[in-house]
């Protein structure tokens, strides 16, 4: 009997040791990264707030420190200057280019194939009908090196109108108050944004980023990291990757993920539904593959952000999307 009781004592104390550790664990402080992220509210940027939420970065030992930006041209310099730890939605071409200079970034993530998401509209009563009727008129983008910028620019290149003129007006909020007061003759936006609007009558839609073919294929945003986070803190990174890829799962096959979506955005369920399975469906989203490569250098340089195609060699150093586990 004396045996049995030493042996329980032992046990009752290995079993408070291990309870301790586990406490520890799930007490212990959460590593920060720093993000920038294009546009708030929007579903094409939605994962790192989703995730977020629905407590997927915490399980990975994360916590995420999210700035928003006007778009994909001030994520790219806040990556670029080290102020942030990740860029979401730099605009691909814009990465390519900025990667050829010599700036410190390289890309861990596919962020939207095709431009499915972007449309360009204007007032209700106004008497431009299609993109063809925009020569001489001010045409919204978001930033310079944007998804947005570039997607503009084949569109009109496509159309053969070169004497519009492009304009960067930021997030789709601001764009819509300078469309409505007639500061800008043709506004951008993505969903959410605008749907309400055009329910209601207030604005006409007269392009879409779909009616690019060129852009289809091609991987217009992707996500990207400062290279020195990326040498200093691989760890973190890749588990930011992985957390990443559970979240898009999660908002696309989880019912609860558009549920998150809608509480982050706010709008009502049916409408991210809608936004879901009508502008971004999941292949749209996927963050394994920059797609189309050949088609975005020779936009990059068409566009003139970039010189000359990147190597081999260079294009393997830049894209760093790690592999599935």
């Amino acid at each position: 009997m004396q045996d049995l009781g030493g042996m329980m004592e032992r046990t009752s104390r290995h079993l408070v040791v291990i309870l301790g550790l586990a406490v520890s664990c799930a007490s212990a402080p959460a590593e920060t990264l720093k993000l920038a992220v294009g546009i708030p509210g929007n579903w094409d940027t939605c994962i790192p707030d989703v995730g977020q939420r629905a407590g997927i970065f915490r399980r990975h030992g994360l916590d995420l420190d999210i700035v928003y930006t006007n778009g994909g041209g001030e994520t790219l310099q806040a990556t670029i200057s080290g102020s942030v730890d990740i860029g979401i939605a730099a605009g691909t071409a814009s990465v390519f280019g900025a990667f050829q200079k010599g700036a410190p970034i390289r890309i861990i993530a596919s962020g939207v194939t095709g431009a499915s998401d972007l449309y360009w509209y204007v007032p209700a009563a106004s008497p431009i009908r299609s993109i063809k009727d925009t020569g001489g008129k001010t045409v919204a983008f978001s930033t310079v090196g944007g998804g947005t910028n570039i997607v503009l620019m084949a569109m009109l290149k496509q159309n053969g109108i070169t004497d519009a003129k492009p304009v960067g007006t930021g997030a789709s909020g601001g764009t819509f108050t300078q469309v409505m007061s007639g500061q800008i003759d043709v506004g951008w936006g993505s969903p959410p944004f605008g749907l309400e609007a055009l329910g209601q009558g207030k604005i006409r839609i007269i392009a879409r980023g779909s009616d690019v073919p060129v852009t289809a294929n091609q991987t217009v945003r992707v996500h990207i990291v400062n290279e020195r986070a990326l040498v200093e803190r691989r760890d973190a990174i890749a588990r930011f990757v992985q957390a990443y890829r559970e979240t898009y799962d999660y908002l696309y096959d989880d019912p609860a993920g558009v549920k998150t979506f809608a509480q982050y955005s706010p709008i009502p369920e049916a409408l991210a539904i809608e936004i879901r399975d009508t502008f971004l469906p999941k292949p749209a989203m996927s963050p394994y593959v920059v797609s189309g490569i050949d088609a975005l250098t020779a936009d990059a340089i068409a566009f003139k952000f970039m010189r000359e195609p990147l190597s081999q060699g260079q294009i393997d150093e830049l894209i760093r999307i790690p592999s599935r586990r």
